[in-house]
């Protein structure tokens, strides 16, 4: 008996020694479940942490694997978008009426909500920079700090200086050329729809490359996400339907933005291929607190192209102080 319990003993004090070192190094447990919007779509979400800043951060399917060692002394809470992610799939139907990036800022408010947060932070990636602007728009009072990475800008089709922007080609940057026609013949030949995750297999294999900066990155990408069935590019293209078409059509004045005092990190490679670096460079210069940390030669995905950079810097910044290489920006145009 007295063994037994000896063993035990020894068994509880190594679980609780392990509690504390994964609370130490960021890797505590997971919380993972559902939270379902006012018109019944289900939102995956992974909540990391339990310390008194808290960070809502959507898009968790390209983030949570990097940013939830940011967790240390916070409580972070990341969601899959509405149709994207584990996120409940959606029909076409639904698809018309619930995806816009205007449903995007009512979720995060409906995140809030459900864990009873009086103030938070955000993080937002690619187009979500600029809905996280929009939601601190909405609920002035609501957002402490916001870290855009990579954000699209904030009016569809602005035009940059050629050296603000990057347009190389798939062949171009990495990806093998001979793989890049197949693919491009899978399509056409309607491969997507008959073999939707083995095509997706397949266009991650050359379309990853567009997301970083340096090709000998593109392992640090992961495997993609076609075991998701919201990721399938048969999927995804019905989703960017509407979606995207609602950013194309948004209309904020610049003169709006600028009321917004909040601090704002904007986060952005100079070879970004998805939105281009010069939207990051206009972001610092419209919002008021606002400054840019510019990563040479990193892509839409920068912090795979630069981790030792980026996460220290969110680090700092969400708490409390500017990243040392952060600066204010008076001009879209390079100095």
């Amino acid at each position: 008996m007295f063994m037994i319990r000896k063993k035990t003993a020894g068994l509880i004090l190594f679980v609780l020694i392990f509690c504390a070192w994964t609370d130490v190094f960021g890797q505590r447990k997971v919380e993972e479940g559902y939270i379902s919007t006012d018109d019944g779509t289900r939102l995956f979400y992974q909540k990391v942490g339990n310390g008194k800043q808290a960070v809502i951060i959507p898009a968790a399917l390209f983030l949570f694997d990097d940013f939830r060692n940011l967790a240390k002394g916070r409580t972070l809470i990341f969601y899959d978008m509405r149709g994207r992610g584990r996120s409940d799939v959606l029909t076409d139907e639904q698809r018309s009426r619930i995806v816009s990036i205007h449903h995007d800022v009512k979720d995060v408010e409906r995140i809030r909500q459900h864990f009873k947060l009086e103030k938070f932070s955000l993080i937002g990636y690619s187009y979500l920079g600029l809905m996280t602007v929009m939601y601190a728009m909405e609920y002035p009072g609501r957002v402490e700090r916001i870290v855009q990475l990579g954000p699209v800008p904030l009016k569809f089709g602005t035009q940059y200086p050629e050296n603000l922007k990057n347009t190389d080609k798939l062949a171009e940057i990495g990806a093998d050329p001979l793989e890049v026609a197949k693919v491009e013949k899978l399509l056409a030949d309607g491969y997507d729809k008959t073999n939707p995750k083995e095509y997706c297999e397949k266009l991650w294999s050359v379309q990853r490359y567009r997301l970083v900066g340096n090709p000998a990155n593109v392992d640090r990408l992961g495997n993609g996400l076609c075991d998701l069935t919201n990721e399938l590019p048969v999927n995804l293209t019905k989703h960017f339907q509407y979606s995207f078409v609602s950013v194309q059509k948004l209309d904020i004045p610049k003169a709006d933005v600028a009321k917004m005092k909040i601090p704002v990190l904007t986060i952005h490679g100079t070879n970004d291929r998805n939105a281009f670096y010069g939207s990051g460079r206009e972001w610092a210069t419209i919002l008021p607190n606002g400054r840019l940390l510019t990563i040479a030669g990193a892509a839409h995905q920068s912090w795979a192209d630069a981790p030792d950079i980026i996460l220290p810097a969110v680090d700092i910044f969400l708490s409390g102080k500017w990243p040392e290489k952060a600066e204010k920006v008076t001009s879209v145009s390079l100095p």
